[in-house]
């Protein structure tokens, strides 16, 4: 059996989760996937670095609490994170990156995507800037290395958007998108209906884990705006900058605007959307649109997401799911390395492919 060494990049809820699905089920993972996975080292801006070319024991920093994990005094710890040391030099199969990443430049994200990528690593990551951004740049870094660069949890979370559009739509048009692709403004929304004020539902949602302490992006509709860059340049063939996606938030909505649109069978919603124009071009934008109640997004409610795909053979198709959650994206993380293991080994009959591949190769 073959295994895959990771660095993990970031140790903040998603590749922790991770990190507990490798510790928790990794024989399991194992025996269905047809590969092992083994953690050889990690970086996080708080506890430093840790690295172990015979795989690090996961038990002992999972029990810590985040806040508390120092690797400083550890074999192979640091108290400095040395991302590019460890991205460049530790050696790894597979970075798996989930740190910060500023929307405006995509940094540090985008940095430490390219170093993998230069040093001949498969990367999977689910940060949005690096895609939005530069997702050509880094997808030919990749190819010139023979290596992997996958980003399924950038858009939706641990729902699997971009490969049902890309693996499962084979003989569809694809004319435009439309998604409610953030949770906590989707939320907020729906406390707005119930009469709750904006600045006392924000606090609410922070409450619940699904606003950030600054929750402009979410509120303004900047995440989305990335995310709707991502679905058009992937899906639509589009090559859109930030200029290109017209970007309207939810903090102008009140909780009457809110009350008088379900009065009359409406739904606020903030909706990114993609549409392909007749002359080739896509028209891109994010904003607050009152939907019937017939709308296939009008009744995704709290931190639901979902995405629907205006086609030519089926019409309208419509994917939701979790659009956030640390085990959630974790497991956006594990599919990008099992698409990795399949893309990779795809003529390796000596590879053995995950369980649900086995199936399909012997249909």
């Amino acid at each position: 059996m073959g295994r895959y060494d990771l660095a993990l990049i970031g140790f903040g809820g998603v590749n922790r989760a991770l990190a507990e699905l490798i510790s928790q089920r990794g024989d399991s993972l194992a025996e269905e996937l047809g590969f092992a996975l083994r953690v050889v080292a990690i970086t996080d801006l708080r506890a430093g670095s840790l690295v172990d070319s015979d795989g690090i024991d996961l038990a002992p920093l999972l029990a810590a609490e985040p806040g508390e994990l120092k690797f400083a005094g550890l074999p192979g710890g640091s108290a400095d994170p040395r991302n590019e040391w460890v991205i460049r030099e530790v050696p790894a199969d597979i970075v798996a990156e989930a740190t910060f990443t500023n929307p405006t430049d995509g940094e540090p994200a985008l940095s430490h995507v390219r170093w993998a990528l230069k040093a001949g690593k498969h990367v999977c990551t689910t940060n949005k800037g690096p895609v939005a951004l530069a997702a050509n740049e880094l997808k030919l870094l990749a190819a010139d290395h023979g290596v992997g660069f996958e980003f399924e949890g950038s858009v939706l979370s641990g729902t699997p958007i971009l490969r049902t559009a890309q693996r499962m739509f084979g003989g569809l048009e694809i004319t435009g998108v439309q998604g409610i692709m953030n949770g906590t403004s989707n939320y907020i929304l729906g406390r707005l209906e119930e009469g709750i004020d904006l600045s006392a539902a924000i606090v609410e949602a922070q409450k619940l884990g699904y606003a950030e302490a600054d929750p402009t992006a979410d509120i303004e509709g900047h995440d989305v705006q990335l995310k709707v860059m991502i679905l058009a340049n992937e899906i639509l063939g589009a090559d859109l900058c930030r200029e290109d996606v017209f970007c309207e938030g939810i903090s102008k909505i009140t909780p009457e605007d809110a009350r008088d649109a379900v009065s009359k069978g409406l739904r606020w919603k903030l909706v990114g959307s993609a549409t392909r124009r007749a002359d080739g071009t896509v028209d891109a934008r994010v904003a607050p649109l009152a939907l019937p109640g017939d709308h296939p997004l009008a009744g995704i409610s709290g931190p639901v997401n979902a995405v629907a795909f205006h086609t030519d053979l089926l019409g309208t198709v419509t994917v939701s799911g979790p659009g956030a959650g640390r085990i959630e994206t974790a497991y956006a993380l594990l599919s990008d390395i099992i698409a990795i293991h399949q893309h990779h080994h795809a003529d390796d009959d000596t590879a053995p492919l995950p369980r649900v591949l086995q199936e399909t190769h012997r249909g």
